[in-house]
């Protein structure tokens, strides 16, 4: 994920097509947000890498493996399609912090050239170096503390929405083939407790996601 050699058409295609981001290159490390259709909250956080050629993009996800390609279409700016063939729109939103492109299926992939994020990423951060909040899909309801990273691992515990928590390390999810969601090792701020809680019940941190 280190910055490549800089090429004068890439300069000049990122400065086209508007990006805030230095365009060093047209391989650039970057943090990527994947929210799922009608979600405002990330269901996957992960640092990736943002690459742009002629106007054609990919994007290389970390935690997953997970790679889009985006193929420009006609002649206006922010229109593509995917590898899928499904129409992608790039829409604003970011100003000079990112970009955001809207998959045909309505989820959304939003990319931060800030990289001081590393969700997805395999080994662990030091305690207290992440700070997220956990969020609750109904009001009330306890949001389990598990002992590995898997629903069906036991319950060690529990949180509630507004809990704050240290993120330690997070990894994909293993439940489901081709999930989207990671599991977070965290560490409750009050109490000390400490164990595995899946990505949609936490709000991470704002400079990392929305």
């Amino acid at each position: 994920m280190k910055v490549q050699t800089l090429l004068l058409s890439v300069a000049t295609t990122l400065a086209t097509f508007g990006f805030g981001m230095a365009a060093h290159a047209d391989t650039v490390p970057a943090h990527c947000d994947l929210y799922a259709p009608g979600e405002d909250y990330a269901s996957l956080s992960s640092n990736c890498t943002f690459s742009q050629r002629q106007g054609y993009i990919g994007v290389q996800l970390q935690s997953n493996g997970s790679r889009y390609e985006f193929s420009p279409v006609g002649d206006q700016p922010g229109n593509f399609r995917d590898q899928d063939g499904n129409a992608v729109y790039r829409q604003s939103g970011l100003g000079d912090a990112g970009q955001i492109f809207r998959l045909g299926d309505g989820s959304a992939l939003y990319v931060y050239w800030d990289t001081s994020n590393s969700y997805g990423s395999t080994p662990a951060q030091s305690s207290g170096q992440r700070v997220g909040t956990l969020i609750a899909h109904e009001r009330g309801s306890q949001i389990n503390l598990r002992s590995e990273a898997t629903v069906r691992s036991r319950a060690v515990g529990y949180g509630l929405a507004g809990d704050r928590v240290n993120i330690l390390q997070c990894v994909q999810d293993s439940d489901a083939a081709g999930s989207s969601y990671n599991w977070c090792r965290v560490q409750f701020a009050e109490s000390g407790a400490t164990g595995w809680i899946r990505s949609d019940f936490i709000e991470f941190p704002s400079d990392g996601s929305l």
